[in-house]
């Protein structure tokens, strides 16, 4: 990724200086020769110490720095080895000073623990201006590319790229490709307008219900928080009368993703409902909403954005929370439906 962020640079008679810590120059050059962007003038520097970073840095004055990884970088005044607290901490305090007194933005590329986390102190976290995660799934070809703090915009947003052999590609629409292997009419499949920060995508949620014949029913969530899916199992026998003590549920978000927020409620129960009665959803219907524990459908952020992304996919129809039915009714093109709870949704669609 930022070796063609660097080529774009130095389209545009930028200097962007690259600090190979983790691989040799030639490797980082192999790279370049492989996307196509060999012939970009890009400085390559293979240095893990700061204070030769910082002399070439003087020296060469670029208007980019990035240094390829802080785990690997190390300044002798610290009796520790690289990759530690002190080291990582000292030398991210030492680059923020560098980038405000020489006005040069940096991008410090550092490492993650399985669970996700910036390895090393938070404190890195706190120093620098904006963070991002790029994600990669290893069974999928799309990447996302997440900001999780930005102190000088919207934060949140996610950008998607597909993986080719000539580097990664901007997906424009990322609604299109997560739908692009969708069925159509096919009982246990639900359509949710999910939001990514201010960016709204359609996602697929996908649910098989079967009898157990083990005392135990099984529970299994891909991509959705098993907490919440056991909650709303509970809101569906409780609320609307559905017999799932005796059914395994598994449900899955198609394409691998992960939702977090609670607008996709009610496109989850909407999915085991039509597996559990073995009937289609409407492949023209999406569905949003929160469901609480009262069974009561609540109000979603962004509805507006979320509808208009359908309907540029073909949607027909919607089903919303009743009480932003007439927000919703601004959106043109669509058949809007309201609903103030599981049990009234689950009649008019089944």
């Amino acid at each position: 990724l930022l070796t063609q962020l660097s080529a774009e640079f130095a389209k545009k008679e930028r200097k962007v200086l690259y600090i190979c810590g983790e691989e040799s120059t030639s490797q980082v050059s192999l790279r370049a020769e492989r996307l196509g962007v060999s012939k970009s003038p890009i400085f390559l520097l293979s240095e893990t110490r700061f204070e030769e970073v910082e002399a070439a840095i003087d020296e060469l004055k670029p208007d980019l720095v990035i240094v390829d990884s802080i785990q690997v970088m190390y300044t002798p005044s610290i009796p520790s080895a690289p990759g530690s607290l002190s080291q990582v901490r000292e030398l991210a305090g030492r680059f923020m000073h560098l980038a405000k007194r020489k006005n040069i933005a940096h991008i410090l590329i550092g490492h993650v623990t399985k669970s996700g986390e910036i390895a090393g102190p938070k404190v890195l976290e706190h120093t620098v201006d904006t963070v991002i995660y790029f994600e990669a799934d290893l069974k999928n070809t799309y990447r996302l590319l997440r900001v999780v703090k930005n102190r000088f915009g919207p934060c949140d947003e996610i950008a998607v790229f597909q993986m080719k052999k000539e580097g990664l590609e901007y997906i424009e629409s990322p609604s299109k490709f997560f739908m692009q292997e969708r069925r159509g009419e096919v009982a246990g499949s639900a359509v949710v307008p999910a939001m990514e920060g201010t960016r709204p995508f359609l996602v697929e949620v996908q649910a098989l219900v079967t009898k157990t014949v083990f005392p135990t029913p099984s529970r299994r969530a891909s991509g959705f928080d098993p907490a919440r899916l056991a909650l709303l199992i509970a809101v569906m026998e409780k609320r609307a009368g559905f017999a799932l003590y005796q059914s395994d549920i598994f449900l899955s978000i198609a394409g691998g993703l992960k939702l977090q927020e609670t607008a996709a409620d009610l496109g989850v129960v909407f999915a085991i409902a039509s597996s559990f009665l073995d009937k289609e959803i409407p492949s023209d219907l999406i569905v949003l909403g929160e469901v609480g524990l009262g069974g009561e459908v609540r109000a979603v952020s962004h509805i507006e954005q979320r509808l208009k992304e359908a309907t540029h996919l073909g949607f027909k129809r919607a089903l919303v929370p009743k009480r932003q039915k007439g927000n919703a009714e601004s959106v043109k093109g669509l058949d809007i439906f309201g609903c103030s709870d599981v049990s009234e949704a689950i009649r008019l669609f089944f």
